[in-house]
């Protein structure tokens, strides 16, 4: 019988190595900083290229490498033969990968590269193949066993070349100094997009915002929070324009049977309500409505003034909650 959790800790453990002898020969490879300050000189794109197994792996890198700021795309070696080569220019970089170095469908590639002067990066694990000879800079994985149980077909190396790439990339990414809202311009849809929203992005503003202030009284107050977008509570703010305290709904129904009708909202009032600040990520706001269970949040200024507000439905309509 086959015993699938020991073939399963053998594959994971053939990995493991593999991504632990890549960190080691790339800490000491020299080759890896010119092959950094090549990418970062470059005034074009990044030409990720390889054919097969290693075709999938250059597509995911290009593909995380724009992302993130770093204009690439994958050129397929026999589109490239056939046509494609030419939006190539000498302000780009390539970065070919091939497993034993001798892959026939990218010659024509490095050779366009070697005639027009483009920069050219190889990711191998042959120092002596073709292409890492043909390679400006040529970053050579060490030789681990492949997972497969004939050794042939490509899982350790790809996932090191995987690794690689992702090395690469996060690299280039610190130095384009990398923010949140960056990746958000990049990623307007889906749920990456949602989650970096800012609150800003969401909230309500201007008269939307119910405020009254401390020595209002509570039928004004009522008359605030009956105004036509209706939030279930009012924000109330001192003689500065400060936020002060907050009433609810809920806090009206626990105080009706003490008497409000003229009492002042100082008197009355929730203080210290939770706000937050409109740069805030609304992934977060969502995060302290849950925890604190409540629907609503102020926004406040740097000089705590009320200048709007989120609830709920706000970022259940941006597709965050």
């Amino acid at each position: 019988m086959i015993d699938y959790n020991k073939i399963a800790g053998q594959v994971l453990d053939t990995e493991i190595k593999g991504l632990a002898d890549l960190k080691a020969a790339l800490l000491a490879d020299p080759s890896f900083g010119r092959a950094i300050e090549l990418l970062l000189k470059r005034r074009g794109a990044i030409v990720v290229t390889g054919m097969g197994k290693s075709g999938h792996i250059a597509k995911k890198i290009a593909t995380t490498m724009s992302s993130t700021g770093s204009r690439a795309f994958f050129l397929h070696p026999g589109e490239a033969s056939h046509g494609d080569m030419s939006i190539i220019s000498s302000d780009e970089v390539i970065i070919a990968i091939s497993n034993s170095g001798e892959s026939r469908e990218l010659s024509d590639i490095v050779g366009y590269a070697k005639r027009f002067g483009v920069p050219l990066i190889s990711i191998t694990r042959a120092a002596d193949s073709t292409l890492a000879r043909a390679a400006d800079v040529s970053l050579v994985m060490p030789a681990v066993p492949e997972c497969c149980v004939i050794g042939k077909a490509p899982t350790t190396s790809m996932v090191q070349t995987l690794a690689l790439g992702d090395v690469l990339t996060v690299v280039l990414e610190n130095a384009n100094a990398l923010t949140p809202d960056m990746y958000k311009n990049w990623h307007p849809g889906g749920k990456l997009g949602a989650s970096l929203i800012r609150v800003s992005d969401l909230m309500h503003s201007g008269d939307e915002v119910p405020v009254c202030g401390e020595d209002d009284t509570f039928e004004m107050a009522i008359a605030v929070m009956g105004r036509p977008v209706r939030f279930g509570c009012v924000g109330v703010v001192d003689a500065a324009g400060k936020m002060a305290g907050i009433l609810t709904d809920g806090d009206i129904r626990r105080q009706v049977a003490s008497g409000l009708a003229g009492k002042k909202m100082r008197d009355i009032m929730k203080k210290s309500p939770f706000t937050v600040r409109a740069d805030l990520i609304a992934l977060d706001a969502l995060r302290i409505l849950n925890e604190k269970q409540i629907q609503t949040l102020f926004i406040l200024d740097d000089a705590s003034k009320p200048i709007g507000i989120i609830n709920f439905h706000d970022l259940l309509k941006a597709g965050i909650a």
